[in-house]
């Protein structure tokens, strides 16, 4: 008797599973605006993920929210556009400049509130004269997260296409990426860990840093400079590096106050985290700059919502987020609002060619 209730209940583990593998599968094919993917069918195994508890159900109920034929809402665009501009003010004092933040006055450290520096004549002098993004907005953007969702997916020539790419952290831009993440670059950002592990803080390792920018090209480098005391002296070694070998990426730093707005508005909104993710950070801020903002690699699952065959936390390796500050599933689920409301487009799968 044991044995049958045992093969019963698998039984209905299994149909429950497969009938929300087939839910997926068919919003991939009915999806007007998401292409299926032709590479050889994997096998497909119910991952094994510490993300997510209940996944199965969490990709069902993205795929209904998702299936909906997207459309471009104008009004809501306006409406929350200018809420972010009233709130944080990005497109003004998203970087710290010499107009923003005067000579003799204190800047408060974003990640810890208590600590403040003063602005000496010497670190004033790193400051750009004027912000350097411009009074007008770009009429599309992409902004470029590095999922391992974008691996495969062929967007490259898409994300290229817009006026202004925006990409995070100092991602690869190898010839074996180029296809599916371009390599056009208008803003990218560093995180410290990256100058930390990758380049030893840039005690004895500045030619390999400056030389892995040439990738990037004139673009603007954003920099943590005042999250936390520890990073200041950190990402002045970045920027005099920067100089001494006459790199032409520019680099400037994240205004405090400006994340300190954006972090207070999401709060109110429920986002309970640490800290927000660079790359939700670069979506606010390219609401902002731009009348059109479409999203590349921000799936935050180590399965595929196609199929659930396995990805890489990036499209260039496996190395783990920092959980401890970040909740990338509660930022997606807010940026698939923003999607479903028509002010801006995720996109999944793989690209038109």
């Amino acid at each position: 008797m044991r044995i049958h209730i045992q093969n019963l209940l698998l039984s209905l583990l299994t149909i429950f599973f497969l009938g929300n593998l087939l839910t997926s599968v068919t919003w991939y094919k009915t999806n007007s605006h998401v292409k299926s993917h032709r590479q050889p069918p994997r096998k497909k195994s119910v991952p094994v993920s510490s993300e997510c508890k209940n996944c199965s159900k969490f990709i069902t109920d993205i795929a209904k929210r998702y299936s909906q034929p997207w459309k471009r809402q104008e009004g809501n665009y306006q409406k929350f556009s200018s809420l972010l501009s009233s709130k944080c003010q990005g497109a003004k004092n998203a970087i710290v400049t010499q107009s923003n933040t005067p000579l003799g006055s204190q800047i408060v450290y974003s990640g810890d509130p208590k600590r403040s520096i003063k602005v000496t004549p010497h670190l004033f002098s790193n400051f750009p004269k004027d912000h350097p993004l411009p009074n007008k907005k770009w009429d599309t953007c992409s902004v470029v997260g590095n999922g391992g969702i974008l691996a495969n997916s062929k967007c490259g020539k898409q994300i290229d296409s817009a006026q202004f790419v925006i990409r995070c952290n100092l991602a690869p831009l190898d010839r074996e990426w180029e296809e599916h993440v371009g390599k056009k670059t208008n803003l990218v950002t560093a995180n410290p860990s990256i100058l930390q592990k990758k380049f030893s803080s840039l005690d004895n390792h500045r030619r390999p840093f400056v030389e892995s920018l040439r990738r990037f090209r004139d673009a603007m480098l954003i920099l943590p400079t005042f999250s936390f005391r520890l990073n200041t002296f950190l990402c002045q070694r970045a920027i005099y590096a920067i100089r001494d070998f006459d790199s032409p990426i520019r680099p400037v730093s994240f205004n405090p106050q400006y994340l300190k707005s954006l972090s207070t508005y999401w709060t109110s909104q429920g986002l309970k985290e640490a800290r927000l993710s660079t790359g939700f950070m670069m979506v606010n801020l390219a609401l902002e700059l731009c009348n059109s903002v479409d999203l590349y690699g921000f799936w935050p699952f180590s399965f595929h919502p196609r199929d659930f065959h396995h990805l890489t936390n990036h499209y260039y390796d496996n190395m783990p987020v920092r959980k401890r500050y970040h909740a990338m599933p509660a930022e997606f689920d807010r940026l698939l609002k923003l999607h479903n409301q028509g002010i801006l487009r995720i996109h999944l799968g793989e690209c038109e060619q």
